[in-house]
């Protein structure tokens, strides 16, 4: 490819503000890549031979016609020669782990044309949620909070699923990792107003899929088909959070949506050793996952009620769980 010219520092500093980990490395130090890709953020860093991630940098996804031309600005910057790599994606990657395509965004990822362009070594590619997956397995205990305590099993399945731009599904067996596209199953309404819903984005959209509703566009057609109003979702989720009426009742039915598809997913799984929230609209949240919702429908479970009380319910909080885990994959591959 033809590389850009070089930003200038003001432009390379529209790209996002740095984050932790600034460190520079002497030249003779090879790095890893690693990034968690999705449709609104990207996170970049780099990884050194002790596993220290350093030189991390968010950007906004919508600032970048291609993942190319992200990865070149950022690659500019670099202060060590790269080798090689992972990049966590939110969308389906190929059986290879060498190509796949962005849900949300029009960018194609193709690591052998990256490796061939931009001089590096082997990349892997994951699946974002597959990358949180990893990240959990790596997660410092102050990175979790509870919301169920239930009776895990220490060699149960570990359901990670979350809420952000769209919604995400891994599963843990031990440290096996097995990536999924459980967020677009299809959306199952449990109420009068749930079918309200389903019916609208039905009309709107052909088939309803659990992420129309459990995620942050979701979130915005939630509140826009009950109140009428059109709103973005940090702004609904501020408006919650200072007690705002419609707003919070739009999160009230979000977290109740969210719930009951977290534990369906729990009980299809049999999710013993627990389930784990992540994504930026649970932590934006997390004050509201307290007050009932979400636990309430995630254990109205019938004759199984019983079975997903004791399976442990847990929100993770590092922003950064999707670099830990391609951090994690990068070290075991390189």
């Amino acid at each position: 490819m033809s590389r850009m010219k070089r930003p200038t520092p003001q432009t390379f500093a529209a790209l996002g503000s740095p984050l932790k980990g600034q460190e520079t490395l002497g030249a003779a130090q090879r790095v890893s890549l690693i990034g968690d890709i999705g449709g609104t953020k990207v996170l970049l860093a780099l990884v050194d031979d002790g596993g220290a991630i350093i030189q991390k940098r968010r950007l906004a996804s919508a600032d970048f016609s291609s993942f190319d031309a992200l990865l070149d600005a950022y690659l500019r910057e670099a202060s060590a020669p790269v080798d090689g790599g992972c990049l966590a994606v939110a969308g389906p990657v190929a059986d290879d782990g060498r190509r796949a395509k962005i849900t949300n965004l029009p960018w194609v990822i193709d690591a052998a044309r990256l490796e061939k362009d931009f001089g590096l070594g082997p990349l892997t590619l994951i699946n974002d949620f597959a990358g949180v997956a990893l990240g959990v397995t790596a997660l410092a205990p102050e990175h979790l909070v509870t919301l169920q305590t239930g009776e895990p099993s220490a060699d149960g399945i570990r359901l990670v699923l979350g809420a952000g731009t769209g919604l995400g599904m891994a599963m843990l067996v031990g440290d096996q990792v097995l990536p999924s596209e459980g967020g677009h199953a299809g959306f199952a309404p449990a109420n009068e107003t749930q079918l309200r819903l389903w019916t609208a984005l039905q009309e709107e959209h052909g088939r309803v899929t659990a992420e129309r509703v459990i995620s942050g566009p979701g979130l915005a057609a939630i509140h826009r088909i009950l109140t009428g109003e059109a709103a973005d979702p940090a702004e609904i989720a501020e408006r919650a959070l200072n007690k705002d009426a419609s707003a919070r009742q739009t999160v009230d039915v979000f977290m109740g949506s969210y719930g009951a598809f977290a534990g369906d997913m729990a009980l299809a799984l049999m999710a013993k050793g627990g389930v784990f929230l992540a994504g930026g609209v649970t932590q934006k949240l997390l004050p509201l996952l307290h007050d009932g919702a979400f636990l309430a429908a995630f254990n109205a479970k019938a004759e199984h009620a019983e079975l997903v009380r004791r399976m442990p319910v847990h929100v993770v909080t590092d922003p950064d769980i999707g670099l830990l885990g391609a951090a994690t994959l990068a070290r075991r591959t390189h």
